[in-house]
């Protein structure tokens, strides 16, 4: 995961309206005033990061190096799988132009606010901590063991 955010450890709502705590933990489970330790903040991340790795697992057909695969779990993580699938980013990368990601990350940084898209600050620092990451050249491409840690498979 991009470090770009903090950890949260009583309940808030983020610039959506949605509870979250943690490190972006939300759901039916986040109540006003909810309050965790900094130990159950990482076990309800690293649950959630599980469906972000499959989703990367799934659907990129293309070798990646770790920093690429972090880059990109980050970016699901974020955004969502649906968005991922559907997106013009992975259509590029599974045609092995990896060039292009970082382009196309730096194109998700907009949210609505009374009806207009506008940038949103977090979502600006974000993806460029994840164009550079995706840059970075530290890493090799992930083995199936590596793999297999980021998506808890055997």
């Amino acid at each position: 995961m991009v470090k770009v955010e903090g950890e949260r450890l009583v309940a808030y709502r983020d610039t959506n309206g949605t509870l979250t705590i943690g490190v972006g933990h939300t759901g039916l489970d986040v109540t006003p005033g909810l309050r965790i330790t900094s130990e159950t903040s990482r076990v309800l991340l690293l649950r959630d990061l599980a469906w972000a790795t499959n989703c990367v697992s799934k659907n990129v057909h293309v070798a990646l190096t770790e920093p690429q695969w972090i880059a990109l779990v980050s970016f699901v993580f974020n955004e969502g799988e649906h968005a991922f699938m559907t997106s013009t980013l992975l259509r590029l990368l599974n045609a092995a132009d990896y060039a292009s990601v970082p382009t196309q990350l730096l194109r998700w940084t907009k949210e609505t606010i009374n009806g207009r898209l506008v940038d949103n600050a977090g979502l600006v620092n974000r993806r460029a901590a994840e164009a550079v990451l995706w840059n970075s050249r530290a890493g090799a491409e992930l083995s199936t063991p590596t793999r297999a840690l980021y998506v808890g498979a055997p």
